[in-house]
């Protein structure tokens, strides 16, 4: 790893985009060296004792090595290699490499409203900041792609690598949903579960059908499939329905009544009713806006 760190010039058309890149950087950190190192740029630089308060996001990932993380609304954390740690702006933290190890560190700052809209809704929090995603050679080459963009600083480069920003956080996200399920056999349940919807779109066959076919009660499969796939299994049913409802309602002729009755809805009415909830649109004004286009 050659040390490397780059802070960025922003435009008002960069943050108009609505995440901007403010700095980004590796950093190889020998065994007993001290941390940070004394070329580290006085505006970030921060020591142990007094640890830092930032006014940006930033994204590390540790790669090798270990050390502590500490922060005011997580307090002090052990960090292993393949951690990512998430600072947020406002909240006092500090961390550094255990002397006995050293630890190498890849790092991303930035902001803007998309990354404070995840915020707000919770997809990262400040008492959550380390994530242990473990070794993931597609999320360090994230990283070495801004770093190599950035080196480079050619036309449009910001918006580029605000786009592999974002993808970087849906990628940790995702990693970090995975590894609550480590260990279990939830990815089969789901999958099966998911299976089961599919196979049955056209027949009476509700969630609680699916949890007695899987051989689990109700409660606990409704718990595993809205933690695994954000949505109830009721709600998932339905929107399989819909997806199915709007391809009859394109390719074929049939009756508004005769889909609603093929896909097992209890009435005309309460399909025309769900559909628009679902869609802004009448099945009728679905397929007649779709014939004129």
């Amino acid at each position: 790893m050659i040390n490397y760190y780059k802070y960025l010039p922003v435009s008002e058309t960069d943050e108009n985009w609505g995440l901007s890149v403010l700095n980004t950087g590796c950093t190889h950190i020998v065994a007993g060296s001290p941390y940070p190192y004394a070329t580290h740029p006085a505006h970030h630089y921060f020591d142990w004792e007094k640890g830092r308060v930032l006014h940006e996001f930033q994204v590390i990932y540790i790669t090798n090595g270990g050390g502590i993380f500490d922060s005011k609304s997580s307090g002090k954390q052990t960090i292993e290699a393949g951690s990512i740690i998430i600072l947020f702006p406002g909240e006092r933290h500090r961390y550094k490499p255990d002397k006995k190890t050293g630890w190498d560190e890849y790092w991303v700052g930035f902001d803007g409203r998309i990354i404070k809209n995840l915020l707000s809704n919770k997809f990262f929090t400040p008492a959550n900041p380390v994530i242990p995603v473990g070794y993931h050679e597609p999320l360090l080459h994230l990283f070495e792609e801004i770093i190599d963009r950035t080196k480079e600083e050619k036309a449009g480069y910001q918006p580029l690598i605000a786009g592999t920003v974002l993808h970087m956080l849906g990628y940790i996200y995702s990693l970090s949903q995975q590894e609550k399920f480590s260990g279990q056999n939830i990815d089969d349940i789901v999958n099966k579960a998911r299976l089961l919807f599919r196979s049955n779109i056209d027949k009476h066959f509700s969630p609680e059908d699916v949890a007695q076919e899987l051989q689990i009660s109700y409660s606990r499969f409704r718990k595993i499939f809205k933690e695994y796939t954000g949505l109830a299994p009721g709600q998932f049913q339905i929107q399989l329905k819909i997806h199915k409802a709007k391809e009859l309602l394109t390719n074929t002729s049939k009756s508004v009544k005769e889909i609603a009755f093929e896909l097992n809805f209890e009435s005309n009415f309460y399909f025309s009713k769900l559909f628009k909830e679902k869609t802004g649109v009448t099945p009728k004004e679905f397929r007649s806006k779709h014939l004129k286009s």
